[in-house]
Protein backbone atom coordinates (compact mmCIF):
# COMPACT_ATOMS: atom_id res chain seq x y z
CA UNK A 1 0.00 0.00 0.00
CA UNK A 2 1.20 3.53 -0.74
CA UNK A 3 2.27 5.52 2.31
CA UNK A 4 2.83 9.23 2.83
CA UNK A 5 6.56 8.73 2.24
CA UNK A 6 5.87 7.42 -1.25
CA UNK A 7 4.01 10.53 -2.33
CA UNK A 8 5.71 12.73 -4.88
CA UNK A 9 6.82 15.90 -3.12
CA UNK A 10 7.01 18.43 -5.92
CA UNK A 11 7.27 22.05 -4.99
CA UNK A 12 5.27 24.92 -6.51
CA UNK A 13 7.74 25.45 -9.33
CA UNK A 14 7.37 21.87 -10.49
CA UNK A 15 3.61 21.45 -10.20
CA UNK A 16 2.36 24.82 -11.37
CA UNK A 17 1.48 26.19 -7.96
CA UNK A 18 -0.58 23.19 -6.89
CA UNK A 19 -0.27 22.10 -3.28
CA UNK A 20 2.16 19.40 -2.27
CA UNK A 21 0.00 16.30 -1.76
CA UNK A 22 2.02 15.22 1.26
CA UNK A 23 1.42 18.62 2.88
CA UNK A 24 -2.31 18.35 2.26
CA UNK A 25 -2.32 15.06 4.15
CA UNK A 26 -0.04 16.08 6.99
CA UNK A 27 -1.10 19.70 7.52
CA UNK A 28 -4.85 19.13 7.56
CA UNK A 29 -6.61 18.45 10.85
CA UNK A 30 -8.80 15.71 9.42
CA UNK A 31 -10.31 14.75 12.78
CA UNK A 32 -11.75 18.25 13.02
CA UNK A 33 -13.45 17.86 9.63
CA UNK A 34 -16.57 15.93 8.70
CA UNK A 35 -17.84 13.83 5.85
CA UNK A 36 -21.16 12.03 5.32
CA UNK A 37 -20.46 9.48 8.04
CA UNK A 38 -18.96 11.69 10.75
CA UNK A 39 -15.36 12.76 11.54
CA UNK A 40 -13.09 12.54 8.52
CA UNK A 41 -10.15 10.86 10.29
CA UNK A 42 -10.28 7.98 7.75
CA UNK A 43 -10.10 10.26 4.70
CA UNK A 44 -6.27 10.53 4.53
CA UNK A 45 -5.95 6.76 4.21
CA UNK A 46 -8.44 6.68 1.33
CA UNK A 47 -6.64 9.54 -0.40
CA UNK A 48 -3.30 7.77 -0.06
CA UNK A 49 -4.82 4.60 -1.48
CA UNK A 50 -5.54 6.45 -4.72
CA UNK A 51 -1.83 6.01 -5.43
CA UNK A 52 -1.68 2.36 -4.46
CA UNK A 53 0.00 0.04 -6.94
CA UNK A 54 -3.10 -2.19 -6.96
CA UNK A 55 -5.88 -0.81 -9.22
CA UNK A 56 -8.47 -2.64 -7.13
CA UNK A 57 -7.36 -0.70 -4.04
CA UNK A 58 -7.46 2.53 -6.04
CA UNK A 59 -10.98 1.77 -7.20
CA UNK A 60 -12.15 1.02 -3.69
CA UNK A 61 -10.60 4.22 -2.40
CA UNK A 62 -12.32 6.40 -4.98
CA UNK A 63 -15.64 4.68 -4.37
CA UNK A 64 -15.31 5.28 -0.63
CA UNK A 65 -14.35 8.92 -1.13
CA UNK A 66 -17.29 9.45 -3.43
CA UNK A 67 -19.65 8.08 -0.78
CA UNK A 68 -18.09 10.09 2.04
CA UNK A 69 -16.91 13.53 0.92
CA UNK A 70 -19.34 13.82 -2.03
CA UNK A 71 -22.24 11.77 -0.73
CA UNK A 72 -25.22 12.16 -3.07
CA UNK A 73 -23.67 15.38 -4.42
CA UNK A 74 -23.49 16.97 -0.97
CA UNK A 75 -20.37 18.77 0.22
CA UNK A 76 -18.65 18.51 3.59
CA UNK A 77 -15.84 20.25 5.44
CA UNK A 78 -13.49 17.45 4.32
CA UNK A 79 -14.33 18.02 0.65
CA UNK A 80 -12.00 21.00 -0.07
CA UNK A 81 -8.75 19.38 1.16
CA UNK A 82 -9.72 16.07 -0.45
CA UNK A 83 -10.31 17.85 -3.77
CA UNK A 84 -6.99 19.69 -3.47
CA UNK A 85 -5.17 16.43 -2.84
CA UNK A 86 -6.77 14.83 -5.90
CA UNK A 87 -5.87 17.87 -8.01
CA UNK A 88 -2.28 17.64 -6.80
CA UNK A 89 -1.85 13.97 -7.77
CA UNK A 90 -3.41 14.09 -11.22
CA UNK A 91 0.01 14.07 -12.86
CA UNK A 92 1.21 11.05 -10.89
CA UNK A 93 1.84 8.11 -13.28
CA UNK A 94 -0.06 5.81 -10.93
CA UNK A 95 -3.30 7.59 -11.86
CA UNK A 96 -2.96 6.11 -15.35
CA UNK A 97 -3.89 2.66 -14.01
CA UNK A 98 -6.77 1.20 -16.02
CA UNK A 99 -9.83 -0.12 -14.25
CA UNK A 100 -13.54 -0.69 -14.93
CA UNK A 101 -15.16 -0.49 -11.52
CA UNK A 102 -14.41 2.80 -9.83
CA UNK A 103 -18.10 2.99 -8.93
CA UNK A 104 -20.55 0.07 -8.68
CA UNK A 105 -22.96 1.85 -11.03
CA UNK A 106 -20.37 2.78 -13.65
CA UNK A 107 -18.19 0.16 -15.30
CA UNK A 108 -16.74 2.24 -18.13
CA UNK A 109 -13.10 1.19 -18.65
CA UNK A 110 -10.84 4.22 -18.28
CA UNK A 111 -7.75 5.36 -16.41
CA UNK A 112 -8.12 6.38 -12.80
CA UNK A 113 -7.04 9.86 -13.90
CA UNK A 114 -10.20 10.22 -15.99
CA UNK A 115 -12.35 9.12 -13.07
CA UNK A 116 -10.60 11.58 -10.75
CA UNK A 117 -11.15 14.44 -13.21
CA UNK A 118 -14.79 13.50 -13.51
CA UNK A 119 -15.07 13.46 -9.72
CA UNK A 120 -13.58 16.95 -9.45
CA UNK A 121 -16.13 18.12 -12.01
CA UNK A 122 -18.95 16.71 -9.90
CA UNK A 123 -17.62 18.58 -6.88
CA UNK A 124 -17.55 21.78 -8.95
CA UNK A 125 -21.14 21.22 -10.09
CA UNK A 126 -22.27 20.76 -6.52
CA UNK A 127 -20.42 23.90 -5.42
CA UNK A 128 -22.09 25.93 -8.17
CA UNK A 129 -25.60 24.91 -7.10
CA UNK A 130 -27.50 27.91 -5.80
CA UNK A 131 -24.48 30.20 -6.06
CA UNK A 132 -26.13 32.75 -8.34
CA UNK A 133 -29.77 32.05 -7.47
CA UNK A 134 -29.52 31.96 -3.70
CA UNK A 135 -31.16 28.53 -3.55
CA UNK A 136 -30.38 26.50 -0.43
CA UNK A 137 -27.80 23.87 -1.30
CA UNK A 138 -28.39 21.86 1.89
CA UNK A 139 -24.74 21.89 2.90
CA UNK A 140 -23.47 22.92 6.32
CA UNK A 141 -22.77 26.66 6.73
CA UNK A 142 -19.50 27.71 5.13
CA UNK A 143 -18.86 24.42 3.37
CA UNK A 144 -19.89 25.52 -0.12
CA UNK A 145 -17.86 28.71 0.22
CA UNK A 146 -14.81 26.67 1.28
CA UNK A 147 -15.10 24.49 -1.83
CA UNK A 148 -15.65 27.53 -4.03
CA UNK A 149 -12.48 29.07 -2.63
CA UNK A 150 -10.33 26.32 -4.18
CA UNK A 151 -11.92 26.24 -7.62
CA UNK A 152 -9.14 28.29 -9.17
CA UNK A 153 -6.54 25.77 -8.03
CA UNK A 154 -8.69 22.89 -9.24
CA UNK A 155 -9.09 24.52 -12.65
CA UNK A 156 -5.33 24.96 -12.95
CA UNK A 157 -4.87 21.24 -12.35
CA UNK A 158 -7.73 20.15 -14.58
CA UNK A 159 -6.95 22.36 -17.57
CA UNK A 160 -3.47 20.84 -17.83
CA UNK A 161 -5.16 17.64 -19.03
CA UNK A 162 -7.30 19.14 -21.78
CA UNK A 163 -4.67 18.00 -24.27
CA UNK A 164 -3.86 14.65 -22.64
CA UNK A 165 -2.91 11.80 -25.01
CA UNK A 166 -5.77 9.58 -23.74
CA UNK A 167 -9.16 10.65 -25.19
CA UNK A 168 -11.07 9.54 -22.07
CA UNK A 169 -8.83 11.78 -19.96
CA UNK A 170 -9.36 14.69 -22.37
CA UNK A 171 -13.13 14.22 -22.23
CA UNK A 172 -13.15 14.11 -18.44
CA UNK A 173 -10.93 17.19 -18.26
CA UNK A 174 -13.25 19.06 -20.63
CA UNK A 175 -16.29 18.25 -18.50
CA UNK A 176 -14.50 19.19 -15.28
CA UNK A 177 -13.15 22.44 -16.72
CA UNK A 178 -16.63 23.38 -17.90
CA UNK A 179 -18.07 22.70 -14.45
CA UNK A 180 -15.35 24.76 -12.78
CA UNK A 181 -15.80 27.68 -15.17
CA UNK A 182 -19.33 28.15 -13.84
CA UNK A 183 -17.55 30.00 -11.04
CA UNK A 184 -18.08 33.77 -11.39
CA UNK A 185 -14.54 34.46 -10.22
CA UNK A 186 -13.12 32.28 -13.02
CA UNK A 187 -14.97 34.03 -15.86
CA UNK A 188 -11.70 35.64 -16.91
CA UNK A 189 -10.26 32.22 -17.70
CA UNK A 190 -12.94 31.29 -20.23
CA UNK A 191 -11.43 33.00 -23.26
CA UNK A 192 -8.01 31.47 -22.67
CA UNK A 193 -9.47 28.00 -22.16
CA UNK A 194 -11.59 28.37 -25.29
CA UNK A 195 -8.52 29.47 -27.26
CA UNK A 196 -6.70 26.33 -26.14
CA UNK A 197 -9.67 24.15 -27.12
CA UNK A 198 -9.87 25.76 -30.55
CA UNK A 199 -6.30 24.69 -31.20
CA UNK A 200 -7.13 21.16 -30.12
CA UNK A 201 -10.11 21.07 -32.48
CA UNK A 202 -7.80 21.54 -35.42
CA UNK A 203 -6.01 18.34 -34.44
CA UNK A 204 -8.86 16.05 -33.34
CA UNK A 205 -10.57 13.72 -35.80
CA UNK A 206 -12.98 12.18 -33.28
CA UNK A 207 -16.59 13.22 -33.91
CA UNK A 208 -17.78 13.02 -30.30
CA UNK A 209 -14.78 14.91 -28.97
CA UNK A 210 -15.13 17.66 -31.56
CA UNK A 211 -18.88 17.98 -30.99
CA UNK A 212 -18.50 18.01 -27.21
CA UNK A 213 -15.80 20.66 -27.45
CA UNK A 214 -17.90 22.89 -29.70
CA UNK A 215 -20.93 22.51 -27.43
CA UNK A 216 -18.81 23.46 -24.43
CA UNK A 217 -17.25 26.49 -26.11
CA UNK A 218 -20.70 27.62 -27.21
CA UNK A 219 -22.12 27.27 -23.71
CA UNK A 220 -19.52 29.79 -22.51
CA UNK A 221 -20.89 32.39 -24.91
CA UNK A 222 -17.93 32.05 -27.24
CA UNK A 223 -18.32 32.37 -31.02
CA UNK A 224 -19.00 29.06 -32.79
CA UNK A 225 -19.97 30.39 -36.22
CA UNK A 226 -16.68 29.20 -37.69
CA UNK A 227 -17.88 25.61 -37.34
CA UNK A 228 -21.18 26.16 -39.18
CA UNK A 229 -19.28 25.16 -42.31
CA UNK A 230 -17.45 22.22 -40.72
CA UNK A 231 -17.21 19.12 -42.95
CA UNK A 232 -18.92 17.04 -40.23
CA UNK A 233 -22.71 17.62 -40.05
CA UNK A 234 -22.73 16.67 -36.37
CA UNK A 235 -20.20 19.38 -35.55
CA UNK A 236 -22.12 21.89 -37.67
CA UNK A 237 -25.32 21.12 -35.78
CA UNK A 238 -23.64 21.39 -32.38
CA UNK A 239 -22.11 24.72 -33.38
CA UNK A 240 -25.54 25.97 -34.44
CA UNK A 241 -27.01 25.12 -31.02
CA UNK A 242 -24.83 27.68 -29.26
CA UNK A 243 -26.80 30.47 -27.57
CA UNK A 244 -24.70 32.92 -29.54
CA UNK A 245 -26.25 31.55 -32.75
CA UNK A 246 -29.81 32.44 -31.79
CA UNK A 247 -30.95 34.85 -34.49
CA UNK A 248 -28.31 33.62 -36.92
CA UNK A 249 -30.21 32.53 -40.00
CA UNK A 250 -27.38 30.37 -41.25
CA UNK A 251 -27.30 28.45 -37.97
CA UNK A 252 -31.06 27.96 -38.08
CA UNK A 253 -30.79 26.48 -41.56
CA UNK A 254 -28.04 24.11 -40.38
CA UNK A 255 -30.41 22.81 -37.70
CA UNK A 256 -33.39 22.53 -40.02
CA UNK A 257 -31.33 20.73 -42.66
CA UNK A 258 -29.98 18.22 -40.13
CA UNK A 259 -33.47 17.40 -38.87
CA UNK A 260 -34.63 16.39 -42.33
CA UNK A 261 -32.77 13.13 -41.65
CA UNK A 262 -33.68 12.12 -38.07
CA UNK A 263 -32.20 8.64 -38.42
CA UNK A 264 -28.86 10.12 -39.42
CA UNK A 265 -28.88 12.47 -36.41
CA UNK A 266 -29.66 9.56 -34.09
CA UNK A 267 -26.73 7.63 -35.57
CA UNK A 268 -24.20 10.39 -34.91
CA UNK A 269 -23.64 9.41 -31.28
CA UNK A 270 -24.52 6.59 -28.93
CA UNK A 271 -27.36 8.03 -26.87
CA UNK A 272 -30.15 6.74 -24.62
CA UNK A 273 -32.91 4.91 -26.50
CA UNK A 274 -36.04 3.05 -25.52
CA UNK A 275 -34.11 -0.20 -25.86
CA UNK A 276 -31.07 1.11 -24.00
CA UNK A 277 -32.10 4.06 -21.77
CA UNK A 278 -29.06 3.87 -19.50
CA UNK A 279 -26.31 4.95 -21.85
CA UNK A 280 -23.73 6.69 -19.67
CA UNK A 281 -22.13 8.86 -22.32
CA UNK A 282 -24.20 12.03 -22.73
CA UNK A 283 -23.02 15.00 -24.72
CA UNK A 284 -22.19 18.03 -22.58
CA UNK A 285 -24.81 20.78 -22.37
CA UNK A 286 -27.46 18.43 -23.82
CA UNK A 287 -30.31 17.23 -21.61
CA UNK A 288 -31.45 14.02 -23.29
CA UNK A 289 -31.04 13.22 -26.96
CA UNK A 290 -29.30 15.57 -29.37
CA UNK A 291 -32.16 15.30 -31.88
CA UNK A 292 -34.60 16.59 -29.30
CA UNK A 293 -32.30 19.50 -28.48
CA UNK A 294 -32.13 20.33 -32.19
CA UNK A 295 -35.93 20.13 -32.48
CA UNK A 296 -36.34 22.45 -29.52
CA UNK A 297 -33.96 24.95 -31.09
CA UNK A 298 -35.74 24.66 -34.45
CA UNK A 299 -39.11 25.41 -32.84
CA UNK A 300 -37.63 28.39 -31.03
CA UNK A 301 -35.81 29.86 -34.01
CA UNK A 302 -37.96 29.14 -37.09
CA UNK A 303 -39.92 32.05 -38.49
CA UNK A 304 -43.20 30.12 -38.70
CA UNK A 305 -44.63 26.62 -38.92
CA UNK A 306 -44.44 26.61 -42.71
CA UNK A 307 -40.66 26.72 -42.32
CA UNK A 308 -40.86 23.94 -39.72
CA UNK A 309 -43.19 21.68 -41.71
CA UNK A 310 -40.51 19.62 -43.55
CA UNK A 311 -38.80 18.92 -40.23
CA UNK A 312 -42.11 18.09 -38.57
CA UNK A 313 -43.05 15.65 -41.31
CA UNK A 314 -39.62 14.01 -41.22
CA UNK A 315 -39.99 13.44 -37.48
CA UNK A 316 -43.40 11.74 -37.64
CA UNK A 317 -42.03 8.19 -38.20
CA UNK A 318 -40.09 8.58 -34.94
CA UNK A 319 -43.00 9.85 -32.86
CA UNK A 320 -45.01 7.89 -30.30
CA UNK A 321 -47.11 8.63 -27.26
CA UNK A 322 -43.92 8.33 -25.18
CA UNK A 323 -42.05 11.01 -27.16
CA UNK A 324 -44.77 13.67 -27.16
CA UNK A 325 -42.95 15.95 -24.74
CA UNK A 326 -39.82 15.92 -26.91
CA UNK A 327 -41.06 16.05 -30.48
CA UNK A 328 -44.67 16.21 -31.66
CA UNK A 329 -46.02 18.06 -28.63
CA UNK A 330 -43.78 21.11 -29.08
CA UNK A 331 -44.25 20.91 -32.84
CA UNK A 332 -48.04 20.96 -32.41
CA UNK A 333 -47.66 24.01 -30.19
CA UNK A 334 -45.66 25.65 -32.96
CA UNK A 335 -48.30 24.67 -35.52
CA UNK A 336 -51.03 26.29 -33.42
CA UNK A 337 -49.24 29.22 -31.72
CA UNK A 338 -52.53 30.96 -30.83
CA UNK A 339 -54.50 27.74 -30.38
CA UNK A 340 -56.99 26.04 -32.67
CA UNK A 341 -60.13 28.01 -33.39
CA UNK A 342 -63.28 26.08 -34.31
CA UNK A 343 -64.37 29.03 -36.40
CA UNK A 344 -61.37 28.85 -38.69
CA UNK A 345 -60.23 26.31 -41.24
CA UNK A 346 -56.96 24.49 -40.71
CA UNK A 347 -54.06 26.02 -42.59
CA UNK A 348 -52.49 23.65 -45.15
CA UNK A 349 -49.38 23.06 -43.03
CA UNK A 350 -51.49 22.40 -39.94
CA UNK A 351 -53.73 20.00 -41.83
CA UNK A 352 -50.85 18.07 -43.31
CA UNK A 353 -48.98 17.63 -40.03
CA UNK A 354 -52.05 16.83 -37.94
CA UNK A 355 -53.13 14.31 -40.55
CA UNK A 356 -49.76 12.56 -40.47
CA UNK A 357 -49.95 12.32 -36.67
CA UNK A 358 -53.48 10.96 -36.83
CA UNK A 359 -52.26 8.22 -39.17
CA UNK A 360 -49.58 7.08 -36.73
CA UNK A 361 -51.08 4.48 -34.41
CA UNK A 362 -48.32 4.55 -31.76
CA UNK A 363 -49.05 8.20 -31.06
CA UNK A 364 -52.53 7.34 -29.78
CA UNK A 365 -51.81 4.64 -27.21
CA UNK A 366 -52.76 5.55 -23.65
CA UNK A 367 -54.08 8.95 -24.65
CA UNK A 368 -53.89 10.28 -21.07
CA UNK A 369 -50.17 10.80 -21.79
CA UNK A 370 -50.83 13.07 -24.75
CA UNK A 371 -54.11 14.69 -23.75
CA UNK A 372 -52.63 17.77 -22.09
CA UNK A 373 -50.60 18.64 -25.18
CA UNK A 374 -53.69 18.51 -27.36
CA UNK A 375 -55.83 20.45 -24.88
CA UNK A 376 -53.18 23.16 -24.57
CA UNK A 377 -53.58 24.04 -28.25
CA UNK A 378 -57.36 23.66 -28.23
CA UNK A 379 -57.49 20.37 -30.14
CA UNK A 380 -59.74 17.44 -29.21
CA UNK A 381 -58.01 14.65 -27.32
CA UNK A 382 -59.89 11.87 -29.12
CA UNK A 383 -58.39 10.47 -32.32
CA UNK A 384 -61.78 10.09 -34.00
CA UNK A 385 -62.56 13.72 -33.23
CA UNK A 386 -59.28 14.67 -34.87
CA UNK A 387 -60.35 12.74 -37.97
CA UNK A 388 -63.60 14.71 -38.05
CA UNK A 389 -61.64 17.93 -37.75
CA UNK A 390 -59.51 16.84 -40.69
CA UNK A 391 -62.66 16.22 -42.72
CA UNK A 392 -61.97 12.56 -43.26
CA UNK A 393 -64.11 10.86 -40.63
CA UNK A 394 -64.85 7.27 -41.44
Amino acid sequence: MTTHDEHPSAGPAENGGLPDPRSVIEDTDWAALDHAYGPAHDTPLRLCQLLDEDPEVQAGALGTLDMSVLHQESLYSATPPAALYVAAILDDPRTLAQHENYFPWDDRPRPLRAALLEWLGQIADSAAYGETTGADDGNAPGVSDAVRAVRGTLHTAVSAHLSAPDPTVRAAALAAASALLQAPELAGRITGTARHLRRLLTESTDRRERAATVLTIGSWGEDTTGWLADPDPAVRACAALAPGCIGNGRATQVILHALLEPAAVDAWFREPTTADPWVEDPLPQIDGRLRYALLSAAVERANDFDELLPVAMASVPFCSNLTVADDWGPLLAAAFPTGYSQDADLMPAQHRYLGALADRDVCWRYTHIIASWLRDVGLPTDRDAIEVLLGRAR
